[in-house]
């Protein structure tokens, strides 16, 4: 078993947890494969031994690893898809940071996630992505999201207007700081903090949700993500803000955007004791009485 090992950043309080996952990986006598500027962080705090090997992009992993782990938080796994992108390698998410939707097994269930992992007890959570079209090039060859595409203001004082065409049929007109649009994954993300729904993940559907909208009778709306989305920018400045996921980008107020979703998704590994309601319950703490 190959196994890549991706994290951004390592902080001391990490040290227990991160090395229970290189000696139970080296238990297994797996080969792993450290992302390099990882390696950089974590090189003479942690006992890897000499079964590791290194990689930085796509190319290096791309037929080459069996499994990524994904060490941090729900960043971390955003910051994956990348490098992952439409290999097939499923992500294993180990939540050493904050929430973690994505990023589902905790610190204190590392031993039986990998455990569980090894003898199979788990399945492919498969969740869509979604991708920008037009403008081409603006985000370069990694032009897709996992969670949510947005368009901002670039100015504090001035408005944007936001005006949404669904399959070439007119939405509505956006005025306020600025638009979601929103997979199913990321429904739990910035689109939960404006009012957005939460969207189960094989829902296939996309959310456009509106950030601090000027008409207090609009609000976020679901569509089909058969849908071709395409969006057109009004106001005082010639540039405005994108960003899909944690890339960001400014873009031409000329500029039409087109979204549509990806043709391939991501992989993630669940255990099989956890699934998508289990997640938000625990989570959003759903049914826990705070009152005592």
């Amino acid at each position: 078993m190959k196994v890549a090992l991706f994290g951004k950043v390592y902080a001391d309080n990490q040290k227990g947890y991160l090395q229970l996952i290189i000696d139970e990986l080296t238990k297994r006598s797996s080969d792993i494969c450290i992302y390099e500027p990882y390696y950089n962080a974590i090189a003479g705090k942690i006992e890897l031994g000499n079964n590791v090997t290194f990689f930085n992009t796509n190319k290096d992993i791309k037929n080459n690893v069996d499994v990524l782990f994904s060490v941090g938080g729900d960043g971390t796994i955003l910051d994956t898809v990348p490098l992952v992108r439409n290999s097939g390698i499923p992500i294993l998410g180990i939540n050493l940071g904050r929430l973690g939707f994505l990023s589902s097994v905790s610190k204190f269930e590392i031993l039986d996630a990998i455990n569980s992992f090894f003898n199979g007890n788990y399945y492919i959570d498969k969740r869509a992505l979604l991708q920008l079209k037009e403008p081409k090039r603006l985000f370069g060859d990694i032009n897709y999201a996992l969670n949510d595409l947005t368009i901002y203001r670039n100015n504090a004082t001035a408005l944007i207007v936001v005006h949404v065409f669904v399959d070439d049929k007119f939405l509505n007109s956006y005025w306020g700081d600025g638009l979601i649009v929103s997979t199913p994954t990321g429904s739990t993300a910035y689109s939960l903090s404006v009012g957005g729904p939460i969207v189960t993940p094989g829902s296939k559907n996309f959310i456009i949700a509106p950030i601090a909208s000027h008409n207090l009778t609009v609000r976020p709306i679901i569509l089909q993500d058969s849908s071709v989305i395409k969006i057109k920018i009004e106001g005082r400045e010639d540039k405005y803000l994108m960003t899909m996921d944690s890339r960001h980008s400014a873009i031409n107020k000329d500029d039409e955007i087109i979204v549509k979703r990806c043709n391939f998704n991501v992989n993630l590994i669940q255990m099989d004791n956890k699934n998508f309601y289990s997640t938000i319950r625990d989570k959003l703490h759903w049914g826990v009485d705070f009152r005592n």
